[in-house]
This record gives C-alpha cells, structure tokens and sequence, in this order.
C-alpha cells in the first residue's frame, strides 16, 4: 500500500455559512427538524445518519421529494442482504408520473420544461403543458403499436426531446427503455439491443455534428436486420434523410391521447442501461423505476440545489447516464437544456455561450472540457453572462487540482465547483459534493447522503489516508435490478460481490482523507504496482500532463508472471510543435522521480496521436494493456465506443511487433 497521506489538501471553498437558508439540503435540514425532530450541525452529522439509519433517511426522501402512489408500502426495506435488498415493498408508482404528472393543476403548463440546441435544425423549447401533451400522445401511439406493460422500445436517436418524449410516453406504459447514441456503429448497436429483443425501434437517419452531415441510413439498415424482435421502426425527422419503410413520428403522434401512468411495483424495470464494451460484452444493467425516482430526487435536490425555476445544462448522448440524469431534472421541476452536435464546434465556446443563452443555473462539463478550457485561456466570467451560474459539475474522470484552480480564478466562490464519481452502475453519483460541503484542491467533497463508501484493502478492512478499494458497505435504491439474461444472478453477483461477499465493489482505486474528502485514482483494474507500492494512475497523470510538452497521456504496466517488476510504459500526446526527445524524456522521468518515487519511472516512453478514451471521456487503460498483453482489439473494444476510433491502433501495432521480434528470437536460437 502507499504511505498515508501526510500533506492536507488546500481548501478553496468553505461551505455557505447561509446554505441552510438558501438551499434545497439546507430546506431538507428544516424539514428533518420540523417533521422528524432532527437536528443535525452539519453535513457529516446528516451523511452519519443516512448511512446508519437506511430506513428514516429513505423514507425522508420519500416524503420531502413528494413521492406519489398508487398503493402504499408496507415498509422502506423488506431485505436489507445485498445482493437482493428489497425497497419499498408493497409500493406501486411511476417514474414518468413524477417528470410530467400535472401535479399543479395546470399551474407550470405555461413554463419552459426543454430548450434544446443542436447543429442539425434550429432551437427548440417546450413548456411543460406541450410536453405533456406530447407525450400522451406518443404513449397512444405507441399503444396502438401493441406496446405494453414489460415490453422494450429502444431508440438510435440523439439527445432531442422527441427522444425525451418516447422515454417518457414508454415509461408511462411500464415498458422499458434503452437508448443508443447515434454515432455508435451497427455492430456496437445491435450488441446491445439484442440482448433486450425490443418491440419497437425508433431511429434517425442521419444528424449534423459540427459542419458535417452525418448519413446513418445504412447503420439503421444493419440494425433493423439484426434485431428481428423489432416489429415496428419509427422514423424520427432530423436532418434531411430519411427511412424507408418506416413510421413517421408526426404520425406515431397523430392523435390525442390520455397522460396517464401505469402503476408499477418499486423494481418495476424502467430502463436498461449498458457498460462501455470497453473490457468485453456490454452489460445491460436494469434500473427499476423506484430506485432511480428516489436516488434522483436525492441527488438533484440535495447535491445539485435544483429547484423549480432552475435550468440545468450538461452535454450528453444518450449512451451515457448522465442523460438519464438530464431528464431527471424534470422530476424537481427545473428545465432542462438538451444538446446535440459537437461540443467543442465552433470552439471551446460554445457551452458557454449556450449557458449564458439559456440561463443556466447548473452547468456539467467533462474535466477534459475544463482542462482544455484552461491550457486554451478561456474565460467564460469574463465573456459571458453567467450571473445565474450557482454550480459547476464535473464528472467522467479525475479533475486536477489545476483545474479546480481555474475554475475559482475564472468564477470565485460564488460558484460551486461540485466534483463527482459514480456511474452507470448505480445511475447517480457515490462521491461529489453539496451546497453544505468544502471544496478541496484536487478532491472530491466526499461521500453521497445514503451512500456508504469507504475504501477497503485486499483483506477487505477499511483504510483512510491509503489507496484502496471503492466500496459501498449499505444497500442504495438505485443499484440494479439485475443484469438482462442474466436468470440466476451470477454474472450481477460475480460483477459487484465477488471481491468482498455482501459488499458492492465499485471497481475504481480511491483514497479517502482524514476530512472526509477523497480522490479517484483511477480504475483498481489498471493501479500501477511496483515494488509492492500500488499508484493509481490518475496521480500519475497529474504530475505528466502538467508539463507543457505534454496534452494528455496514458500509462500501462505490464506485470511479470515471475514476480519482477514488470514493465511500466507511458505514452504521451504532445502538444503542437512538441517533440519527444531525449531532453523531454529526461524531464519527464525527473518530474516523476521528484513527485512520485523512482519506482515510477517508466521503462519506455512513446508518443502517440491521440491519447485511447472512450466516448464519456475516460482513458482505457485496461484494453490497451489486454492489447499489448496478446489480445485482439475486437475482443476487448469496439471501435465504435471510442472516441477516436483508432487510438487503439499504436498498441495492436505495438503488440504485433512484439510478436516478430520474439519469434525471430526463438528462430535464432
């Protein structure tokens, strides 16, 4: 293990001595000691509580989000055992119910629910009244196609509010959802809807992405041809291609329809979510209609301050979770802006300007986007007219403290910069922050209300001031149903509770502080060990990437089955005009020396194109190691899933050379 760490973190922003007044956690706190006689001094007091007492915390939420039901449950936990903790037995409700329901009579119809933007066809914006009525529409169209309780309707569409509209009109049905990003190719497509055998595919012909026109008619050809299940398509207009054969949206919603809610129990499956397909076969992990009802009021009042009359804008497709966490904006009555096309077309700009367009009050942004916002000298307080900015989220990968500098150099503590990890897995955050949280230079604020993280060793202790293991010793509503296909449960037991029996681990290396801040490190399945002194590898990317030769880099160590050391090669993406030579070789490995230790100086150094990422913007390590390990890149990514698809190439090159060379040594000998 590393040695404990010994230097505190800078602290950048203190909490809000007025949070309490001013936001939803704080509002929460007044409701606790009102209804409940609670009081709590602040946030490690309320997060103890949460964690300890899983029933009162969950039932809380329940209330104070205003959760609606058709039958009552009999109580907050049947089953407390993980896997297989049961929530809310007894209870039927519906998601959808809870995102568009005319909860106010009518009261909100007027207001602005989406505006969305994209580089494909002008500005769109829906009051909540049209949304509704959009949405009624669509379920009786889909009605009318035979779509029923259970039944699966899948989209390869972009982040644009028909798309919203179907998710929510097959949610009202208790159908189940699964989406595709559009710049995902046939193969990578049909991977992951044909493991659910939908009904109903709704689909695009082709979309604008910066200045180019993207033609996807032969896409959706493959995939009609390989999802055989799929008794309807439905073309959704957009761009100027279009399907044949196909139903037309304006038809699917033709005709008026009822807004009503199919009740549905707590685990009802609402959608079916997959893993990256980045280390083998993408999982589909189904979210229950309860579970992500409840974790996002959670999440979306009490960490993002979300509220009625906020707008929240974060870029996504709809491959990634954090769009399900867009629309869940909805069910706290903030709108939502919907964003299409690339995000860095015309220039590093454009969400700026597009958060400034629309009043954004919570702004979510890649730390990849931010750093290069930094290297690059925007500054977007300067240029824009962002006075309605209160939170600045980053999530996908680690944020280095330089970024969080740059963040408060550009907003100051007005702004909240609320840094987090969490993932598909649970469709929310396990680490970020709140409005009652400090902010620490490099770190994340700390564990989420409900969720009990810690890190473990290889003996499944907790550590503190050590890289360890990120687990989850408590059951959360939004961890998944199950995996789809997977009957007896092994592949989800074997995922997530094979490590540490009856203890969720998340897969990621993380080191918790003696505040309780924390730091990602990077995925457990690609930590550095040399020596028997373990790094991860987001560490190790801080000290490389703040050299100005280099824009980004990628570390893998490649372990010796006798029990050597191993080897340990870096490969860097050099900025423009950059050169690796020997002088930059030198710099780099006496950077590391200086920072790390001599253990992590590399055995070789390369510099590639482009640093290997997948399309939410993490690094992978795992498949370029698997590569130059021996394995075929078709085995472990689709080239449809990174977000350059040949940043594997130098490795699968690497790795063929390697072959030769040992070959041709075995013929000398």
């Amino acid at each position: 293990m590393s040695a404990p760490t010994t230097v505190p973190a800078e602290l950048l922003r203190a909490p809000d001595p007025d949070a309490r007044l001013h936001s939803e956690i704080g509002r929460f706190l007044g409701w606790l000691e009102r209804q409940r006689g609670l009081r709590f001094a602040g946030y490690d007091e309320l997060h103890r509580w949460s964690v300890e007492d899983l029933e009162g915390f969950w039932s809380a939420i329940w209330e104070f989000g205003g959760v609606r039901v058709h039958t009552p449950y009999e109580r907050v936990l049947g089953r407390r055992e993980m896997p297989g903790a049961q929530w809310f037995p007894g209870a039927t409700l519906n998601y959808a119910e809870h995102a568009v329901g005319d909860i106010d009579r009518g009261q909100d119809a007027d207001a602005v629910a989406v505006v969305a933007h994209s580089q494909t066809r002008p500005p769109v914006e829906l009051t909540f009244g049209e949304l509704r009525d959009q949405v009624a529409r669509a379920r009786a169209g889909l009605r009318r196609l035979g779509v029923g309780r259970g039944d699966r309707v899948v989209a390869y569409l972009p982040n644009i509010p028909e798309t919203l509209v179907a998710f929510l009109a097959t949610a009202s049905l208790g159908a189940i959802w699964a989406s595709c990003a559009p710049e995902f190719g046939a193969r990578s497509v049909i991977d992951r809807f044909g493991q659910v055998e939908p009904t109903v595919l709704l689909a695009i012909a082709g979309y604008g992405y910066g200045d180019k026109d993207i033609d996807r008619r032969g896409e959706v050809a493959e995939i009609r041809a390989g999802l055989p299940t799929a008794e309807h398509i439905v073309h959704v207009p957009y761009g100027n291609n279009t399907l044949p054969d196909a139903l037309s949206w304006p038809d699917l919603l033709a005709e008026p329809g009822e807004l009503a809610f199919e009740p549905v129990p707590f685990d009802h499956p609402l959608c079916v979510l997959f893993s990256s397909g980045t280390t083998g076969r993408p999982k589909a992990i189904i979210h229950g209609h309860g579970g992500i009802l409840l974790e996002h009021l959670k999440n979306h009042a009490l960490s993002w301050d979300l509220r009625a009359g906020d707008r929240m804008l974060w870029f996504s497709t709809t491959a990634w979770m954090v769009w399900n966490a867009l629309v869940s904006g909805l069910l706290v009555r903030a709108s939502i802006v919907m964003i299409d096309g690339n995000p860095l077309y015309p220039d590093l700009t454009w969400q700026w300007r597009l958060a400034e367009q629309t009043g954004a009050t919570l702004m979510g942004a890649s730390p990849g986007f931010l750093m290069a916002c930094c290297k690059e000298g925007v500054q977007p307080a300067r240029d824009f007219d962002l006075s309605r900015l209160r939170q600045l989220g980053a999530a996908g990968s680690p944020l280095p403290a330089e970024g969080y500098h740059w963040v408060y150099e550009q907003f100051g503590p007005r702004v909240l910069l609320n840094v987090g990890s969490g993932g598909t897995d649970v469709c929310s955050g396990i680490v970020q922050g709140s409005p009652l949280q400090p902010v620490w230079a490099g770190e994340i604020s700390g564990p989420c209300l409900g969720v009990d993280a810690k890190a473990f060793d290889e003996q499944g202790r907790q550590v503190v001031g050590e890289l360890g293991e990120l687990v989850i010793t408590a059951p959360m509503p939004s961890m998944p149903v199950g995996f789809w296909g997977d009957g007896d449960g092994s592949r989800y037991r074997s995922t997530y509770f094979e490590t540490y029996p009856g203890v969720w681990r998340h897969g990621d290396w993380i080191r918790f502080s003696e505040t309780g801040s924390c730091m990602i490190t990077g995925r457990s399945d690609a930590t550095l060990n040399r020596g028997g002194v373990r790094l991860g590898t987001a560490e190790f990317y801080r000290v490389v990437e703040e050299l100005t030769e280099v824009a980004d880099s990628l570390v893998v160590h490649l372990e010796d089955p006798a029990g050597g050391p191993g080897q340990l090669l870096l490969y860097v993406q050099l900025r423009p005009g950059a050169e690796l030579d020997d002088a930059l070789r030198r710099k780099i490995t006496t950077a590391l020396r200086t920072s790390l230790s001599p253990r992590h100086i590399p055995d070789g150094i390369a510099a590639i194109p482009v640093v290997p990422r997948n399309r939410t913007g993490k690094k992978l390590e795992l498949p370029a190691k698997q590569i130059l390990l021996g394995a075929r890149l078709e085995d472990v990514a689709s080239r449809d899933v990174l977000a350059d698809p040949t940043s594997l190439d130098p490795y699968v090159e690497q790795a063929v050379e390697q072959t030769t060379v040992k070959r041709t040594a075995r013929g000398a000998r």
